[in-house]
């Protein structure tokens, strides 16, 4: 069994420091668990604002933020997904995830290759998209890298899972209009689909998925819906954090992905 940890939290545009000791208080609630990885959202140290983008970027090996997270993995004794970090190479930005092991150890990063373009979405003038899928071989598993808008393009994760993904994280802030989120008719009905869409996800690819996501207002314009998820290959939720700045754990068992994927070889069929 794996231990699988997911915060889900609200970070204050601008203010790493807070945002990173909101980090380290959910991981220290949740040391008495079994953590053989915890799962960060997307942009949880910056928030989410036009300036964002370029105002706080990390250098190629992650910066202040992930050297603060390398130090928990160590004191915690726990691999992490740090979520995203505005990341500068050149004169270029990415969107990236760095994979940190045990030991404090970059084992991997991932730059998202879906940029989100829509409904003010400005990402991809602003940002450089990725260009390959990782999957990170772990001391307990094989875990898929995915960021948010990656979610609506299936073969995606298809080409994790024959790169051998038992377990698929996806850090996100998936945002809605301010005026969707406090109707909370429009609120559910997006929650909803939200969750629909990551069952599907892992139902159809017969694995584990952990989406760590942002929760309540973002901005003055945008919110983000909360519901980070643990999934189980059969489409079983496992954890929901619904609305709340919280932290979700589930204890999965990646052996059944590999019975599953026996018995239907669906990835590997066109």
């Amino acid at each position: 069994m794996a231990g699988i940890l997911c915060i889900q939290t609200n970070p204050i545009v601008g203010n790493k420091t807070l945002n990173l000791e909101k980090i380290e208080y959910y991981i220290e609630e949740n040391s008495d668990k079994k953590l053989d990885l915890v799962v960060l959202p997307e942009f949880f140290p910056t928030g989410i604002s036009d300036k964002h983008f370029k105002d706080f970027p990390e250098n190629d090996k992650g910066g202040q933020t992930i050297e603060f997270i390398k130090k928990l993995a160590v004191k915690y004794k726990t691999n992490i997904v740090a979520g995203t970090v505005i990341e500068k190479v050149d004169e270029k930005y990415y969107n990236t995830s760095f994979a940190i092991n045990r030991a404090g150890e970059i084992v991997g990063k991932y730059r998202k290759i879906h940029l989100y373009n829509f409904m003010g979405g400005n990402e991809g003038s602003l940002i450089t998209a990725g260009e390959k899928e990782i999957v990170i071989d772990f001391d307990f598993g094989k875990v898929g890298l995915a960021i948010c808008y990656d979610i609506r393009y299936p073969l995606h994760f298809k080409k994790l899972v024959q790169m051998g993904a038992q377990l698929i994280v996806c850090p996100t802030a998936w945002v809605i209009p301010n005026e969707v989120y406090d109707n909370n008719e429009m609120l559910k009905y997006a929650q909803d689909m939200w969750i629909s869409m990551i069952r599907t996800r892992a139902y159809d690819n017969m694995v584990y998925f952990a989406v760590c996501n942002q929760t309540q207002k973002a901005n003055n314009n945008q919110s983000t819906i909360g519901t980070s998820l643990i999934i189980s290959p059969t489409a079983e939720i496992l954890a929901n954090a619904g609305n709340s700045e919280s932290a979700i754990y589930s204890d999965i068992e990646l052996r059944t992905v590999d019975f599953l994927k026996s018995v239907y070889p669906i990835s590997s069929i066109d």
